[in-house]
């Protein structure tokens, strides 16, 4: 390839490595970044919002597997995208945004976008920022992070590009490479939990977000051992929910560390048992803990681990199911189901009618059916209640627990998905932080429901004043006519009056050209 200005080169380097789609917001600080991207045969989304670029992006690495790539301007245009930025990294999301930044701040005071200090502004929220001054570091850079989501736990990545220099003629980047470089898998460590595991009367799996390409494998493991099993939120569709010996989601209700304390053995495998995934500080058990996960500092975080197996889950989950033999255990169907029984009721007396709500949609849903949801009661019940058939197919900001998410990040999905079904969960007050993104869904024609929860009040934050004998205090706002406000940005709106009609609608909207705003508020429940 010719000489040809830095951002059109990046264009076609990003191609050359897989990037098809890329979410942004062109300005004169970045716009020669723009100069090579029809060129190169991707697609460019025009977010409303840089905050809504990075949710596209996230949403679109979540569901295609590849990472996501932003492109923002200087300045406000990276800041509004920090916090997407910061979700990704929370939740293990492969996400690059590329942005512009000032040639020089040093003595050149005043300029358009200015910061103090823009890198290590984007620094506090990613795993690294930095800034190329020349192409080839901004090739190595761009090489760096994709060779690092592939070969170490995923997580976002900033690079800033001087105008001048994107603007500057520049070689074409190099070839693509063909990362590889993951720890070879310690046998030693794999065959001590083997060892332990064939001597354990009640074994106990919990799976994270990070076991999700590893469900085969798993599910074969937790037949073989007759082992109860936990997922996380991130993790749920990684067992079979159909097995009587998995209590599902469950692990933030306060009693499952009763039940967790009476294994003799627990592995966890691709989590951090954060407080995000428990609700609480400790798992509650008192045996005996092996972690598996490719995160080091993960094997050395405050839940006392007894056994560390530096690994990605696929990898040990197979060579542990090669040395394990058919086993049974002390664990019984009917203590599970009586557990999940009363773990569903508590989740129907805190938020009542939303599961009625989750049940009659889950029936009712395609099989691959992928959900992003928002910070909103509904997705709490949701994610508890409604069981997933495979991993990787609900998506929520859990780390970050930022508002807003649900709607760009489903537009991302979508563009990874094109064809397949996509539902977006939100709640009323969230989904105005990003609904100008209805206009980018609109134009790029994703027909996907959007189910937005409105009880038309913060009522998650009501609850939890009451229950601190606050006073509730600012918690209503005046919500537009969102059925008008879908139908303003071109978009299909509808409020259904019983469950049966919620069902028909939703699913009438995977066929539409344009989103489908689905307006639910408790009364829908009876």
């Amino acid at each position: 390839m010719p000489k040809r200005p830095l951002g059109a080169q990046i264009s076609h380097m990003l191609k050359a490595r897989g990037v098809d789609v890329i979410f942004g917001i062109p300005g004169v600080h970045n716009v020669e970044m723009y100069r090579g991207i029809e060129e190169a045969g991707i697609t460019h989304v025009l977010a409303r919002h840089e905050q809504g670029a990075g949710f596209m992006a996230d949403g679109y690495a979540r569901a295609s597997g590849n990472p996501g790539v932003a492109y923002v301007i200087t300045g406000p245009g990276l800041c509004n995208a920090m916090t997407p930025m910061g979700q990704a990294y929370s939740d293990s999301v492969p996400v690059l945004v590329i942005s512009s930044c000032l040639d020089e701040t040093a003595s050149y005071k005043g300029q358009l976008h200015q910061m103090k200090d823009q890198e290590g502004a984007a620094a506090t929220v990613c795993d690294w920022s930095h800034e190329a001054y020349t192409a080839d570091a901004a090739y190595q850079l761009i090489d760096r992070a994709f060779s690092e989501f592939k070969t170490a736990r995923p997580r976002t990545k900033h690079i800033q590009v001087p105008i001048a220099l994107a603007g500057s003629e520049a070689d074409a980047a190099p070839a693509p490479q063909n990362w590889s470089g993951a720890e070879a898998l310690d046998v030693g460590k794999v065959s001590d939990v083997a060892s332990r595991l064939a001597s354990a009367k009640r074994p106990l799996f919990v799976f994270g977000g990070g076991a999700k390409h590893a469900s085969d494998e798993a599910r074969a493991v937790l037949a073989k051992t007759s082992a109860a099993s936990f997922v996380t939120y991130a993790g749920r569709g990684v067992v079979d929910p159909s097995d009587p010996l998995t209590y599902g989601a469950t692990l933030a209700r306060p009693s499952s560390a009763d039940v967790i304390a009476t294994a003799d053995l627990v592995i966890a495998v691709g989590t951090e048992l954060s407080e995000v995934d428990l609700w609480r500080r400790d798992l509650g058990h008192v045996c005996d803990l092996a972690r598996v996960d490719i995160d080091p500092m993960v094997l050395g975080d405050l839940h006392r681990n007894d056994v560390q197996v530096l690994s990605d889950a696929k990898s040990f989950l197979a060579a542990l199911d090669a040395q394990l033999a058919e086993q049974t255990s002390e664990w019984t169907a009917a203590e599970v189901a009586k557990s999940r029984e009363i773990w569903r009721n508590e989740t129907d007396s805190e938020r009542p009618g939303i599961v009625a709500i989750c049940d009659a949609l889950r029936e009712a849903m395609p099989d691959d059916a992928m959900y992003f949801s928002d910070m909103t009661q509904f997705a709490y019940v949701g994610k508890e209640v409604w069981d997933m058939e495979r991993p990787g197919h609900w998506h929520h900001p859990s780390g970050f627990g930022t508002l807003g998410y649900a709607l760009p990040a489903a537009i991302g999905g979508a563009m990874a998905r094109r064809g397949k079904p996509t539902v977006c969960i939100a709640g009323d007050y969230g989904f105005q932080y990003t609904v100008q993104e209805l206009g980018a869904a609109v134009e790029m024609g994703l027909g996907f429901p959007i189910l937005l929860w409105d009880n038309a009040k913060l009522k998650e934050i009501e609850d939890s004043m009451v229950r601190s004998q606050i006073a509730p205090n600012a918690v209503t706002a005046y919500n537009p006519d969102f059925l008008a406000l879908a139908k303003a940005y071109g978009c299909l709106a509808v409020e259904p009056a019983s469950l049966s009609e919620l069902t028909t609608e939703t699913l009438k909207a995977f066929d539409a050209d344009r989103p489908t705003l689905i307006r639910m508020t408790p009364a829908l429940a009876g």
